[in-house]
């Protein structure tokens, strides 16, 4: 009974089956110029593997000097062809974009221009690449910045909110944290945000239960509008004495205000309370650089990233820079320190030397080697060169030698 009923299932099953493959189309033998393939047939069954290879200068399509390609349904995947030996193929590059060649593949002397992804910066500032000789010249290098910051401190009773998860933030990023029903942070608040600041993230908030939303954690206010004495120990911001600022409680007289417990913490550098009430209060909280009105300029030196909290100064070619690349606006309207540039080559004015052939003057960097072409003498087979190297400020010249001597360093 049972055999029969195995049976029935099979006589039932094996025509699906057979439908299936003969709905599959073969294929057509490919047209490969400049090739071979085995096995040649006029037509392949549906899933059968081509094998081919290219005539000598030629290679194929996918890395490799012979390549195999599957007959899907009707169509090679992938479509036999054969390119110039010299050709490159699409590189890896960790951490990187480029614009990808619609043919899936790149002639000779092309080039490519990466761009890092966000958080990641160009190594040496190199940023292309050229196809040469099959091979791709000294590829791109994209390296995390040291202005990035990492993965956002686990606050208890607390999550992050609109944003997925991600191992590196770029500078300047910002994530919002959000309380736990039944949870407060200080002055309230169930939302708030810190931001990646230079390599480190502001300090994060912390939620704790039953935050009454007004006083912050008892604290209270004493005083009032005409210069009064008022002390407060919950949430706000540092503050400077009289005036109003957002967060800081009222006050338009010129009264002594000390602040303690909850607030902004400074991102940098901290912040001094006084107990005397003619001393000023030093505020440093980093705060969005457009505060600060326009970047301050520095000789021989520009501002080459315009971000929400800082700037980034670079130094122009021949100069090194000196002190901070990144500069912040201060809550009081200041600048952090600025960098700036010192010159970092000297200068050759061939004119001056009897060796050399006028050529006006030349600047090298730092550590930099050139060749000063020397003045042909009668007896030199071949042109000779003085090289030329920058140490401290000062430029030294080696005697005319040829250019066997200096590729072997006998100059």
């Amino acid at each position: 009974m049972c055999a029969r009923y195995l049976e029935f299932i099979l006589l039932l099953w094996f025509p699906g089956v057979l439908h299936a493959q003969s709905t599959a189309q073969s294929c057509r033998a490919p047209g490969l110029a400049h090739g071979y393939f085995l096995p040649a047939l006029e037509t392949y069954p549906h899933e059968t593997k081509l094998t081919y290879a290219c005539d000598n200068g030629l290679k194929p399509v996918v890395e490799g000097w012979w390549a195999t390609s599957t007959c899907q349904n009707g169509k090679w995947v992938h479509n036999p062809q054969c390119i110039d030996e010299k050709a490159c193929f699409p590189p890896t590059i960790p951490n990187a974009k480029y614009t990808e060649n619609s043919n899936g593949w790149y002639e000779e002397g092309d080039t490519i221009r990466t761009i890092c992804d966000e958080g990641y910066e160009h190594k040496d500032w190199s940023a292309t690449a050229r196809c040469t000789n099959g091979t791709w010249s000294s590829l791109p290098i994209c390296e995390k910045s040291i202005s990035t910051c990492g993965e956002p401190p686990k606050i208890p009773h607390a999550v992050i909110i609109h944003q997925r998860y991600q191992e590196v933030f770029a500078v300047d990023s910002e994530v919002q944290y959000e309380c736990e029903d039944g949870y407060m942070m200080e002055g309230g608040h169930t939302k708030q945000f810190i931001y990646c600041i230079s390599g480190t993230w502001t300090e994060a908030p912390t939620c704790s239960q039953g935050t009454r939303p007004d006083t912050g954690h008892g604290g209270s206010t004493l005083g009032g509008k005409d210069g009064g004495h008022t002390t407060s120990t919950g949430g706000g911001t540092w503050s400077t004495g009289g005036g109003s600022r957002p967060g800081t409680g009222e006050g338009t007289g010129g009264g002594h205000t000390t602040s303690s417990g909850g607030g902004t913490r400074p991102v940098e550098g901290g912040s001094s309370t006084s107990s005397r009430p003619n001393e000023r209060v030093v505020q440093t909280q980093i705060i969005p650089k457009d505060e600060c009105g326009a970047p301050p300029t520095i000789p021989n030196g520009d501002v080459v990233g315009n971000y929400q909290m800082f700037l980034k100064y670079r130094c122009n070619s021949f100069y090194t820079l000196m002190g901070p690349e990144r500069v912040h606006c201060y809550a009081d309207g200041t600048w952090s320190k600025l960098p700036t540039c010192k010159a970092a080559y000297c200068s050759v004015d061939t004119s001056q030397y009897h060796q050399l052939v006028p050529a006006g003057v030349k600047y090298i960097k730092y550590g930099e080697k050139v060749r000063l072409e020397c003045v042909r003498q009668d007896h030199w087979w071949t042109d000779h060169f003085s090289v030329v190297q920058c140490f401290y400020g000062k430029a030294w010249l080696s005697d005319c030698c040829s250019w066997l001597e200096i590729k072997t360093n006998l100059c």
